[in-house]
């Protein structure tokens, strides 16, 4: 296949780029180059160029504590160890102390990752053969159960920021992972699922409108409640995913990957926007614009699915513009930029800042 849930697999790296600017280096211009026709292929592309860069510089290394029987003191001496050893009249002394090793969570899940990918069928044989190359220097690592990995406790600083794309393609990965009846076999989701694709898809827009619309100062950025009773502790945060401002003028792009860009109700064979997704923009539309100016519009923009209707309207409510859009990503990456583009110049008829700064 050449697409993903309706969206061209080439795309998918497209958006990588954007979202992990590090996938702009030069050492990544012949995966640009290739044609993809399975996601997971793009994904062992993509790991093959990144960690062979990350061997170059030096894989990150953590300190981490061992307990050794040792000929001389190191560290600090474990008395009951030592003891043990004396009756047993062994003449060691028993240590604990820190070392630098490479064997950590971050190259253990790079291992895992790259150890998978090599057995899906999905993935070329090209890649497979650079992806065991590669493993090949991961030898002192040791590999980890995906459902024991704990993302939410990963950080990055600055001696392990190089990893941070790496990683999320891991967990692109990983999260895809279906136990097979096999024991100890695992196969991968032959598409991404909502949750990780949307993620992908705000950033992915945030980013662009970022790259080539620097003037707009695209950001996610909060909102605070219009309310003069100082209840604000109670109510919920109000975050967008991405707010563009050109002078007095303000659009609020909110993004939507679903599968169902609208509700179906078949008893009546009607369409209808998601209820709470307008909800959603309309809040933010007000609450910002306090002063009842008109100048703030929201967007929702949903990722255009295989349905035969999505929405495609702009309409105005209470002196608001408020729009729901979709965006074709089945379509060549200048159709993408194109649309995106446009929407940038409908709203304040501009074109380009890239190219007219």
């Amino acid at each position: 296949m050449t697409e993903d849930k309706g969206i061209l697999i080439k795309n998918i790296y497209y958006m990588l780029t954007y979202a992990f600017q590090v996938l702009r280096q030069s050492n990544y211009e012949e995966v640009e180059a290739e044609e993809f026709e399975h996601i997971q292929d793009l994904f062992a592309a993509i790991l093959v160029k990144g960690i062979g860069q990350q061997l170059k510089q030096g894989l990150y290394r953590e300190y981490s504590g061992k307990c050794e029987d040792l000929a001389t003191l190191r560290g600090k001496l474990n008395l009951p160890g030592t003891l043990q050893n004396r009756m047993q009249q062994r003449q060691r002394l028993t240590c604990e102390y820190d070392e630098l090793s490479e064997n950590n969570i971050y190259n253990q899940i790079l291992k895992t990752t790259s150890v998978l990918l090599m057995h899906q069928p999905t993935v070329r044989s090209n890649h497979k053969k650079a992806l065991k190359k590669v493993l090949l220097y991961l030898d002192g690592v040791a590999t980890v159960p995906p459902s024991q990995i704990q993302w939410s406790r990963i950080s990055f600083q600055r001696n392990n920021l190089s990893y941070r794309m790496l990683l999320n393609i891991c967990y692109f990965v990983l999260e895809g992972l279906l136990l097979t009846t096999d024991k100890g076999r695992f196969r991968m989701e032959s598409f991404l699922d909502e949750q990780r694709m949307s993620r992908l898809y705000e950033k992915f827009v945030l980013e662009y409108y970022r790259r080539h619309y620097p003037k707009l100062g695209a950001a996610a950025s909060r909102i605070d409640w219009n309310v003069t009773e100082d209840v604000r502790e109670f109510l919920p945060i109000m975050q967008t995913d991405i707010t563009l401002r050109d002078k007095d003028k303000i659009l609020i792009v909110d993004t939507k990957y679903y599968t169902y860009t609208m509700q179906y109700r078949s008893q009546y064979d009607s369409r209808k926007f998601h209820s709470e997704n307008m909800y959603q923009i309309y809040a933010y539309v007000k609450n910002l614009d306090s002063g009842n100016t008109g100048n703030v519009a929201g967007m929702l923009l949903y990722a255009k699915t295989q349905e035969t209707i999505t929405p495609n309207c702009t309409f105005t409510t209470g002196g608001n513009q408020i729009s729901v859009k979709t965006l074709d990503l089945n379509t060549p990456f200048a159709g993408i930029a194109g649309q995106l583009d446009q929407i940038v110049d409908s709203y304040f008829g501009i074109s380009d800042y890239t190219k007219r700064r």
